[in-house]
């Protein structure tokens, strides 16, 4: 049976604590009253981070594909073919950079999330990260590549000849066109106002 409530008291059998709602993204608060974040945003932002480093693979096919010193299909020109000529260096480093740049805008698009639902600091962090991790694999590969299905040469005179990278900067472009990406997107997007607003 319910007492009456004394001025100044709290009814014995009324709920001690109200009701709290959690935040978007996150879950319900555990015992120590913060809130938990969502598992499933969390394993999202890995899942894409895995995937464009996983993209790096290939990124890292084309271009040995396109470059000289590879298949070289972009030029075409069999003089270019062979990575004894001097002349097809640099343009063997640029095709990697404009893969580069162009995987890094895509990665950062795919990254910049949504008007409703914008990158958090974590998302932006692992999505630069994975795209340092996706150039990495693609220099791997395309040096793999290389060396599986190119026509061996006498690299004696200079490492460059064989199928690889001279400029070791260029690895720096996925990452620097990603967080460029997201940043132009979060400055350009205008959030939607609110029903109600």
């Amino acid at each position: 049976m319910t007492q009456p409530a004394v001025h100044g008291q709290v009814p014995q059998d009324a709920p001690q604590d109200t009701p709290r709602f959690p935040l978007p993204g996150s879950a319900p608060d555990d015992s120590s009253g913060r809130p938990v974040h969502d598992a499933g945003v969390r394993a999202t932002s890995w899942r894409m981070a895995a995937v464009i480093a996983a993209a790096g693979i290939p990124v890292g096919l084309l271009w040995w594909l396109l470059a000289p010193s590879g298949l070289n299909l972009l030029s075409g020109n069999p003089e270019l073919r062979s990575g004894g000529n001097t002349e097809g260096w640099l343009p063997r480093d640029l095709v990697l950079a404009g893969l580069f740049l162009l995987a890094g805008c895509i990665a950062g698009a795919v990254a910049s999330g949504s008007k409703h639902n914008p990158p958090s600091g974590r998302d932006v962090v692992l999505a630069v990260g994975a795209g340092a991790l996706g150039a990495l694999a693609a220099w791997a590969t395309g040096v793999v590549c290389g060396l599986w299905w190119g026509t061996p040469e006498d690299t004696s005179a200079s490492a460059s000849i064989a199928f690889s990278l001279r400029s070791v900067a260029v690895l720096a472009i996925w990452p620097a066109a990603t967080a460029l990406a997201i940043f132009l997107n979060t400055v350009f997007t205008t959030p939607e106002a609110e029903p109600g607003a």
